[in-house]
């Protein structure tokens, strides 16, 4: 019982604060309605336990053993919201009810959860602290079964946030500065991860 409290704490935790998944999910709250956006609330909710899955089922093994894949995965991860943030601070309000400015699909959303960091952190971490050799697939089945439940609620609840400012935010010139804040906040959640890479290379 003990490791299931755990487990759900530990997603919970990880879930609910800030971090890329987040960010953007709120943002496309405020640009796009709540409507709009579950196609990318879907892809995170069932993106995130697939990849821990996989981590947990030897992906985790294949980074350690080929270092340079992870850094592959990290550079493109990096560009990657490097993108998605020039995208939102570049969402015009005016569009948001337009064909123009779209959110991102099912699919983009689930397989984002490859290339971002924070998601990557997350599933080696709990795959890492919480499995043992005795019963590994069935703790790893129940951890990517927390993060699935977690994951649909903590970010449910951004993209609710996000969606009840978006009466407030129809206001050209707050809206424009809120996705500018949202950008420069995804920017801020990547800094950890570029730090790191450079340090690698340049120490």
């Amino acid at each position: 019982m003990e490791f299931y409290i755990a487990i759900l704490l530990f997603t919970s935790a990880a879930g609910i604060t800030p971090g890329p998944n987040n960010i953007m999910i709120m943002a496309s709250g405020v640009n796009f309605g709540v409507k709009r956006s579950c196609p990318h609330l879907l892809g995170i909710t069932i993106g995130v336990p697939i990849m821990v899955l996989a981590v947990g089922l030897g992906f985790n093994l294949v980074l350690q053993n080929y270092p340079l894949l992870h850094q592959v995965i990290k550079v493109f991860g990096i560009g990657y919201l490097l993108y998605l943030a020039w995208l939102i601070a570049t969402t015009q309000p005016s569009s948001i009810s337009t064909e123009a400015s779209k959110p991102l699909t099912f699919w983009q959303a689930l397989l984002f959860q490859w290339v971002n960091p924070k998601a990557l952190v997350m599933a080696t971490s709990a795959i890492s602290a919480y499995t043992s050799r005795s019963a590994p697939l069935g703790e790893v089945l129940f951890i990517a079964f927390a993060f699935s439940i977690t994951a649909a609620l903590s970010v449910g609840i951004w993209l609710v946030f996000g969606a009840s400012l978006k009466n407030f935010l129809d206001n050209p010139v707050y809206g424009k500065r809120f996705n500018i804040l949202m950008a420069a906040l995804l920017l801020v959640a990547i800094l950890p991860v570029i730090e790191d890479l450079v340090g690698q290379y340049f120490r």
